[in-house]
């Protein structure tokens, strides 16, 4: 099938082998501009225009896709389908309507559940066991088009950000193949959303990054986890960033076998430091306790937990916040 793909980050990259892999004829990829990244600012193109020009295939980077022209340039390739991963900008209806089967987006939830940005994270955040991939064909709200097929994608308890970003991507192009299959036999069965069920989750920023140790030990853990790599986690310790790399709920009896805790009801205030030798390190928290396995203090490289008590004699009381 010949198609135009609209996509920006990583996410999109599995998808593209996938699609290409499948034998769907790429005519463009529509990405976001090129932007600055890092301390230096260098300009860098997206991964979506990295992909298309390693694989000979025009790249198109409108900086607003809502444009007139845009829609000009898209219907010069006479795409019978256009699909869309993390494009990051809202397509109008006249590019909705532009291809014979509509814009077909592949988003990284089970609709109409995570409607919005970040699905993948909030997915771990609110400790959900099961997530997935929803390929939907599109309209002009946000991610409320009908859902033409879902696959899922169980959580396990070690899945950070990253890796569930990785589980998806690769899902999602397995996904869009079979429907894209499906879809030109006149197999697929468009499914309206149920509104009633449906939840928006917002964008992910560095804010969302500091602990607050008055949540749960297994709420702060599902933070660690769902917020890794980015922005990560951090607490204050010492008057420095400290931050949490990796970070683990740790039941009563498992506390008690550590030696050195704090039975002092100022100790066991959120934050406070209440087992620590120089192999484990276990902080109160509003509900329950919270092993730290992997820290990274400011200015120097991630290191375990232990490496760091070793280097740093920690005392039973002292606080985290």
């Amino acid at each position: 099938m010949k198609l135009i793909f609209m996509g920006t980050p990583d996410f999109t990259l599995p998808i593209l082998d996938a699609l290409d892999g499948a034998g769907h004829e790429i005519a463009l990829v529509v990405t976001q501009p090129d932007a600055s990244v890092g301390r230096k600012q260098v300009l860098t193109p997206p991964p979506a225009r990295q992909w298309a020009m390693e694989h000979d295939i025009p790249v198109f980077q409108p900086e607003r896709i809502r444009k007139p022209e845009a829609a000009e340039q898209l219907r010069k390739y006479g795409a019978e389908v256009f699909v869309v991963a993390a494009f990051g900008q809202i397509l109008p209806k006249e590019i909705l309507d532009m291809p014979k089967y509509g814009c077909i987006n592949i988003h990284a939830s089970l609709l109409p559940k995570y409607r919005g940005a970040a699905p993948i994270q909030w997915a771990i955040l609110n400790g959900d066991e099961t997530t997935g991939v929803t390929i939907m064909q599109m309209g002009e709200g946000l991610d409320d088009g009908d859902i033409l097929l879902q696959k899922e994608q169980p959580i396990g308890p070690d899945d950070t950000g990253g890796s569930l970003f990785d589980k998806l991507a690769q899902l999602g192009g397995e996904a869009i193949v079979e429907a894209l299959d499906a879809l030109e036999k006149g197999a697929l069965t468009a499914t309206p959303q149920d509104e009633a069920l449906a939840t928006k989750v917002g964008k992910i920023d560095k804010s969302l990054g500091k602990l607050d140790f008055t949540k749960s030990a297994a709420e702060l853990a599902r933070y660690v986890r769902g917020l890794s790599p980015w922005p990560g986690t951090y607490c204050i310790f010492r008057d420095k960033n400290l931050k949490i790399l990796s970070a683990e709920p740790i039941t009563e009896q498992e506390m008690a076998e550590c030696g050195n805790v704090s039975r002092d009801a100022i100790h066991t205030r959120p934050g406070a430091t209440i087992a620590v030798t120089d192999r484990v390190w276990i902080v109160s928290t509003g509900e329950g306790y919270l092993s730290l396995l992997r820290v990274q203090p400011a200015g120097r490289k991630a290191m375990p937990a232990a490496d760091f008590l070793r280097g740093n004699r920690v005392e039973v009381g002292e606080f985290l916040r």
